[in-house]
């Protein structure tokens, strides 16, 4: 089965986007073609949006499921009549919080992903450069100013996660990779003792690495499967020796690592 999907926006689109995705995760089996379209902050642009979904209709004969946050109410009518099961993400939440707060909401575009508030946006843009400024154990004399270091096999998935965090929380992340050398003894490496206390480990399915080494080394020994299976090993002996908290990180996407991560280490976010 087959559903035809727009997520449509005045603004950047991310909130519509990371609502609808939500909600169509739930429908196992069936196959979403999804199309996002940001910044339809005009009538006219409005008007060609509202014929692609008239046009999908007319082609398939079934509704298009289209998830809007529009706030002109011009623009919400207009997409609003065309031939698809609408879903207001906006008129779903303002009304009854405008009801509990007993204010009216400014109704103004761009809110959550604009440069209004410049301290959260600089917070978000030094956790960023400290996050790249520290990536695969560069700069190791910055430790101290970590909220967190990523320590871990290479391609694990360090420093997609440090780089969530500092995007989505501001966290200031470090990562380490732990080579050859480092785990045939078995214990932490000198320049991490210091910062013990901040470190968190993360693991991977043999299967996993093994598929993502190949592709970026093939017929190689770092992506050979025993090479794969000893790091795995010796990483995971080495974070239960030294008391290191650590999760498997193989089933779970960068958003759920990092925040499972953040409550596990009592993070807070920054902004």
């Amino acid at each position: 089965m087959k559903r035809h999907v727009f997520i449509i926006s005045d603004g950047t689109g991310i909130t519509a986007e990371s609502l609808g995705n939500s909600l169509l995760t739930q429908f196992e089996g069936i196959d979403f073609e999804k199309q996002s379209i940001p910044y339809v902050d005009s009538i006219e642009k409005a008007e060609k949006v509202a014929e692609q979904i008239d046009n999908v209709f007319s082609k398939t004969q079934i509704k298009p499921l289209v998830f809007v946050t529009l706030v002109n109410p011009e623009i919400s009518t207009r997409i609003s009549e065309t031939n698809a099961c609408i879903f207001d993400l906006f008129s779903t939440f303002l009304a009854p919080l405008e009801k509990e707060l007993n204010a009216k909401s400014s109704y103004r575009i761009g809110r959550t992903h604009g440069v209004s508030d410049f301290q959260t946006y600089n917070q978000r843009i030094d956790a960023l450069n400290y996050t790249l400024g520290h990536d695969d154990g560069i700069a190791l004399g910055g430790y101290n100013k970590a909220d967190i270091i990523f320590i871990g096999v290479s391609r694990s998935g360090k420093t997609p996660s440090c780089l969530y965090m500092a995007l989505q929380f501001g966290v200031f992340a470090a990562n380490y990779p732990l080579t050859d050398d480092d785990l045939s003894y078995t214990e932490l490496p000198e320049s991490l003792r210091p910062y013990k206390d901040k470190l968190f480990g993360l693991s991977i399915d043999l299967e996993r690495l093994q598929a993502i080494r190949t592709e970026r080394k093939p017929n190689s020994r770092y992506a050979s499967r025993s090479q794969c299976q000893q790091e795995i090993s010796e990483v995971e002996v080495l974070f239960k020796k030294e008391k290191i908290p650590f999760i498997n990180a193989t089933r779970y996407s960068i958003e759920e690592i990092a925040t499972r991560i953040m409550a596990a280490a009592k993070i807070k976010r920054r902004f």
